[in-house]
């Protein structure tokens, strides 16, 4: 029910399709439009790729969803009550961690302050070496 009402705020009727769709990527965190239809045939296999795509859309559209880059490949979602955190990308293992958006501050406002630039660092991935990666070395 809290997601019907969610979806009517935005304006939206909650469709099963949607449901599913919205589900699955807060279920999955940063999830490819494959990977939520892979998780959706899990127990709907009816539902295709052009549907999760359509559906990722219009929850986007409306800010229950936003979506990342995180490589070179497509696009990632994640659930928009998300959005307070930075997307660490590991370049030896391939995990994605998160980091409080906070922790970009200085870095947002020396671009803002020197050069007039104001970013989202929400949208794009931090690439380096995560912890565990590092210890290993």
């Amino acid at each position: 029910m809290a997601q019907q009402h969610e979806l009517r705020e935005k304006g939206l009727r909650l469709t099963p399709q949607r449901e599913l769709v919205l589900n699955a990527v807060r279920e999955l965190g940063h999830a490819t439009p494959e990977d939520v239809a892979a998780k959706i045939h899990e127990t709907h296999p009816g539902i295709n790729l052009s549907t999760v795509y359509r559906n990722l859309e219009t929850l986007e559209n409306v800010g229950l969803v936003q979506h990342t880059h995180l490589g070179h490949g497509g696009a990632t979602y994640h659930a928009a009550e998300e959005l307070t955190h930075l997307h660490l990308v590991c370049e030896n293992c391939g995990s994605v961690g998160d980091a409080p958006i906070d922790a970009a501050a200085n870095f947002v406002n020396t671009l803002s302050d020197d050069y007039g630039f104001k970013t989202d660092v929400t949208h794009f991935a931090i690439y380096g070496t995560c912890a565990e990666c590092v210890a290993k070395k």
